[in-house]
Formats: structure tokens, C-alpha cells, sequence
């Protein structure tokens, strides 16, 4: 597995920015369109499980369910663009995730922030 199994985010010139900041330098914030998520809920793979079972007796990462993790957290992410750009934003700041267990059977990834509609400073 290279890096690019392990990693997230956006590629250059995004038509909706995600940030994690409450502003954006060089750019002024036009209209504040509330609040968006993306969530996706995973349910653990038996295979992994039992991979990661071994795997904790000898210590060391867990690459399999980190790579399954990296791809809950990119759909999430997905998501949370999909619904900002269907109610016209051009960016989602203060994005966060927030990871919980879902009943012993999962986890459950949210992506959330604010949408809004930026522009760039004269």
C-alpha cells in the first residue's frame, strides 16, 4: 500500500473549498448558509477483525482498517461537499469529523461545517 492509500482531502481548485478555519485569507465571507454533514456508517469486515485480533498481540498498525477508515472519512467528506454545493455554497468552514461507534456493529463517520459563500477581496 503507497501513501496514497493512507491520505484525504482535496485536489487543486476545488469549486467548493473545505477549510477548517472560520475564514479564508484573501477572501470575504458574502452569505452564511448553515450548517452541512456528510455522514457514512461502516460496518467492520469479519477478515479484519480477525487481522486486527493478531495484529494486536504483536502490536503495530492496523493497515487494513486504517485504510478502511481513510475511505469512511473521504466519503463523509464527499458528502458534506455534495450537500454544500446542492444549496449553493462555494465553501464549508470550521469542517470537523466526529467518529463514533455505531452499536458494536460500526463506526459512524460525520463530516460537518458551515456552508457559505465566499468571495475573493478586491
Amino acid at each position: 500500500m503507497g501513501i496514497e492509500d493512507f491520505g484525504g482531502g482535496q485536489g487543486p481548485q476545488p469549486d467548493v473549498l473545505v477549510v477548517t478555519t472560520n475564514d479564508v485569507p484573501g477572501y470575504q465571507v458574502r452569505q452564511t448558509i448553515g450548517e452541512v454533514f456528510g455522514l457514512t456508517v461502516r460496518s467492520r469486515h469479519l477478515g479484519s477483525q480477525i487481522g486486527a485480533g493478531l495484529k494486536s498481540i504483536v502490536g503495530g498498525e492496523l493497515k487494513g482498517l486504517t485504510k478502511t477508515l481513510v475511505e469512511t472519512r473521504n466519503q463523509a467528506m464527499d458528502r458534506l461537499i455534495e450537500q454544500a454545493r446542492a444549496r449553493g455554497a462555494n465553501a464549508v468552514l470550521m469542517f470537523r469529523f466526529d467518529v463514533t461507534e455505531a452499536a458494536d456493529v460500526g463506526t459512524e463517520v460525520c463530516a460537518y461545517g458551515t456552508a457559505a459563500v465566499i468571495d475573493p477581496l478586491p
